[in-house]
């Protein structure tokens, strides 16, 4: 990893936290928690912030004047790339699309994007609907920045498309391996949601490497799709790890059972709660005080229990579930939890 230049965003390595009452509570497994979402000073951090540090140097060293990115109205990564161009000193133009087919009048107003605004990115709002792909109206935002007379520079959504999208959580393994060694556990399973899919790909390339360095035992790294298009995003996080294991110099193909995506929390469509979302929400907000979206992290979170409580993550297992952020989204959804 230290052939890539790296420009620092967050505080340091994210804390990791034993959630006892949760395990207790679910009578199995032991569970821990992996926080993203307090891991940097940028606008509430999360996980996006890691991939772009970096993205960062590449930036720079361009020379542009303009990050360029896209999402949902209520996107996590776009917000994260409005706090960079704040820190850095950048202009910042946002597509937000209408990701979440769901009619909460504020919801254009309120959460993820009303902070972007706070943090002077032009946002411009598209009709268009959920696509983990390369969109049109991006690359017209890019086509427009440059026709006046800026520079810009591209990033993709969820920053999973671009060639450095997974080197950020690789490294997230690397750091998980040295807090193994500082804490005295290991965790055999990896539980972390997956949509544009380089936050679990990198993870895939990272604990592959420490595995052939010697470093690292085998160990399960569970993805919890969100996307409602599975077929989509396992091709997307397959091809996303593999890319990264090559620049990570792994050596060797990455395995069938390295890459994993489970099906059976995400709904009919993104961005919708269904009822094992909202009971997850609930568990862990009333269990722990630890707050998580309606989006990620709350179907994250229904698929960790229900593998525990049917014994498929055994009783035996110590589970590091990744927290990613994106609490600010809840802000659009507070008629379910009405």
């Amino acid at each position: 990893m230290k052939q890539f230049p790296r420009h620092p965003l967050t505080f340091g390595p994210s804390p990791v936290h034993p959630l006892e009452r949760l395990s207790d509570h679910l009578g199995g497994a032991r569970v821990w928690a992996k926080r993203e979402d307090v891991n940097s000073g940028l606008a509430f951090g999360g996980n996006k912030t890691r991939k772009l540090e970096y993205i960062v140097p590449d930036v720079l060293a361009s020379g542009a004047d303009t990050l360029v990115s896209i999402g949902g109205v209520q996107s996590n990564h776009t917000r994260q790339v409005a706090a960079v161009a704040a820190r850095l000193g950048l202009k910042c133009r946002l597509v937000q699309e209408h990701w979440v087919d769901r009619d909460y009048p504020e919801n254009d107003k309120v959460g993820n994007i009303l902070l972007s605004r706070i943090m002077g990115a032009d946002v411009r709002l598209d009709p268009s609907g959920f696509d983990i792909g390369i969109r049109r109206s991006w690359e017209d935002a890019l086509a427009d920045v440059e026709a006046a007379g800026g520079k810009p520079y591209a990033i993709p959504a969820g920053a999973s498309e671009h060639p450095l999208g997974g080197l950020g959580f690789a490294n997230w393994a690397f750091e998980v391996a040295e807090q193994e060694r500082q804490l005295g556990v290991f965790f055999d399973t990896v539980v972390v949601c997956t949509v544009t899919g380089s936050t679990h790909a990198g993870m895939i390339a990272g604990f592959a490497a420490l595995q052939e360095s010697g470093d690292g035992r085998p160990r399960r790294v569970l993805g919890i799709d969100a996307s409602a298009t599975p077929d989509r995003t396992r091709a997307q996080v397959e091809r996303i790890a593999t890319n990264t294991a090559t620049q990570i110099e792994l050596g060797r193909d990455l395995r069938p059972d390295e890459i994993t995506l489970l099906e059976g929390w995400a709904g009919d469509l993104y961005g919708i709660p269904v009822e094992s979302t909202v009971d997850a929400i609930r568990l862990s907000g009333r269990l722990e005080g630890m707050i998580i979206d309606p989006v990620y992290e709350g179907k994250s979170m229904a698929g960790l229990v229900d593998l525990v409580t049917s014994g498929e993550i055994g009783a035996d297992s110590t589970v590091l579930y990744a927290h990613l952020g994106g609490q600010p989204a809840l802000n659009a959804y507070p008629d379910v939890f009405a």
